[in-house]
């Protein structure tokens, strides 16, 4: 089925990808094959692709031990009915995390979900990071659409600079600009004030996180691959958050 007008398949995927904290992974039975699904916490790589941290005493990561290939369901968790809000079906392989792999997946997942912080290290806990090979978008009727990875993932290329700088730009956001943070989910996203905090940033936008409310993603108006490009654009957000504030 073709998408409506007005409708950008690659766009709502990049935000589910993004703003998803929670959802169904779906492994293969050790020796039977049957398939096998559990709820999972998600966080995301720099280019989107979700990150999991799982304990290997649980049957879904014996599962993709024995074999990587899963399929991981996201939803937007739309109110009312369920099957009236977008979700993806994103299908490859989880692949286990070692080195410096490790270190930025623990950071990332770290950041969006900080109570694990209490239980990542230990032994039996590993970070993956499922790599897609196809994703399935249903949103709605006349809304179904099958998507190339490379559509969907954010490029990072010419971005070390930036990416090496990444925590930083976070760290500074939650220390000094709670304010601005606070306008960009209220003004610009229009979600409920809160405590909102600054989880990540990447070439193509920022996100966002506070206790009790879903996750938020601040697109950029342009790609961005250096810190001070990062400030410029994060300048030109919070200007824009104050002018919406006082219409």
């Amino acid at each position: 089925m073709q998408p409506t007008a007005n409708f950008t398949a690659a766009n709502l995927t990049r935000s589910l990808l993004r703003r998803s904290r929670q959802g169904a992974l779906a492994t293969l039975m050790t020796g039977s094959g049957d398939p096998y699904c559990s709820l999972v916490n998600v966080a995301s790589h720099y280019d989107g692709s979700p990150i999991l941290l799982i304990s290997r005493l649980a049957l879904h990561t014996k599962n993709l031990l024995a074999d990587p290939r899963v399929s991981l369901m996201l939803d937007e968790r739309a109110e009312g009915d369920p099957l009236e809000g977008s979700r993806i079906m994103v299908g490859g392989t989880a692949e286990e995390a070692d080195g410096e792999l490790r270190t930025t997946l623990r950071r990332r997942y770290l950041n969006a979900h900080p109570s694990a912080e209490s239980f990542a290290d230990f032994k039996d806990f590993s970070f993956f990071r499922i790599r897609p090979t196809n994703v399935h978008l249903v949103a709605g009727f006349g809304r179904i659409v099958d998507l190339k990875p490379e559509k969907i993932l954010t490029s990072l290329e010419g971005a070390d600079e930036l990416l090496e700088a990444e925590q930083r730009a976070v760290d500074h956001m939650n220390a000094d600009h709670r304010d601005a943070l606070n306008l960009y989910a209220t003004r610009l996203l229009g979600a409920k004030a809160a405590d909102w905090r600054c989880t990540g940033c990447d070439p193509d936008g920022l996100d966002m996180g506070a206790d009790g409310h879903d996750a938020l993603r601040l697109d950029f108006p342009r790609r961005i691959v250096t810190p001070t490009e990062l400030r410029v654009v994060l300048k030109e957000l919070a200007e824009k958050a104050r002018a919406a504030n006082q219409i």
